[in-house]
């Protein structure tokens, strides 16, 4: 991705769809399996606003908790809201940082992730370091989207051809297969267990499809243009009407289909 690209982020317009977003997370975080530690150390990697890290902290209550993100926007929002103790007696803090290039500073029981990696190019190099950095018995666990291919992304990339914005977006190979997750981290001595889901989210309102994407994918886009507003408009106009030819409103709301890839790694006790 390159520099122009990097993305600006709003916690509120991310947080419009929280309870759609929070589910694979929750779907994920079903199959990590118990950790063994009485106060378990944890990571979560791309922690956003923090609303979903507290899932963590529900189901460790003794976990000591850091939520990494290189958002200054979605840090803010972190600590106001969810920094501090928790009822059982763990921690739960937010710190900055680069999926790119942070390691693991002490051993982890869990390092987790939810919908980062697909920013995060060459991601898979970066699985080593992190698998190093756990406990024996320690868990790596993450999901992405793998929609790229979806109507809501070609579209977004046709159009940002069209006015000139090719290599703002990320591409078809943002992930990679299932399949190949499952290689990668097998290589690394770890018992994975690698699936997909396709929910087929029903959202309300008017241009849902739109709203959705301006919280996540779209978002290099918008920063890009932020300095031109016309052509930040008309790229708008262009695009919500493809989407609305691509994803029309049914009796119960617009169904948005979305793909998502999920990992659960065990290092070796």
């Amino acid at each position: 991705m390159s520099a122009a690209a990097a993305p600006i982020w709003d916690p509120a317009q991310y947080l419009r769809h929280a309870g759609h977003r929070a589910r694979p997370f929750a779907d994920l975080l079903a199959r990590v399996p118990d950790l063994r530690a009485e106060r378990p150390r944890i990571a979560d990697l791309g922690c956003g606003p923090g609303n979903v890290t507290t899932l963590l902290a529900r189901r460790w209550p003794t976990a000591r908790i850091t939520g990494y993100d290189n958002s200054a926007e979605m840090l803010d929002k972190a600590h106001v809201e969810h920094e501090g103790p928790t009822a059982g007696g763990g921690r739960l803090d937010f710190a900055h940082a680069d999926v790119r290039t942070w390691t693991p500073g002490e051993p982890y029981d869990l390092i987790i992730s939810n919908a980062t990696l697909q920013w995060v190019p060459g991601h898979v190099d970066r699985f080593a370091d992190w698998v190093r950095g756990l406990c024996p018995g320690g868990t790596f666990a993450f999901q992405v989207p793998g929609n790229f291919d979806a109507p809501s992304h070609r579209l977004m990339r046709d159009l940002a051809h069209r006015h000139g914005l090719t290599d703002t977006l990320r591409h078809e190979d943002a992930v990679l297969t299932p399949q190949a997750y499952l290689e990668r981290l097998s290589d690394l001595d770890c018992t994975a267990d690698v699936w997909e889901t396709t929910y087929i989210h029903p959202l309300a309102g008017e241009d849902p499809v739109l709203d959705w994407v301006q919280g996540t994918g779209l978002r290099p886009l918008l920063t890009a243009l932020a300095d031109s507003p016309e052509r930040r408009e008309a790229f708008l106009r262009e695009y919500r009407a493809a989407l609305r030819e691509a994803y029309p409103p049914g009796a119960h709301g617009t169904p948005f289909p979305f793909r998502r890839i999920f990992a659960v790694a065990r290092k070796e006790a």
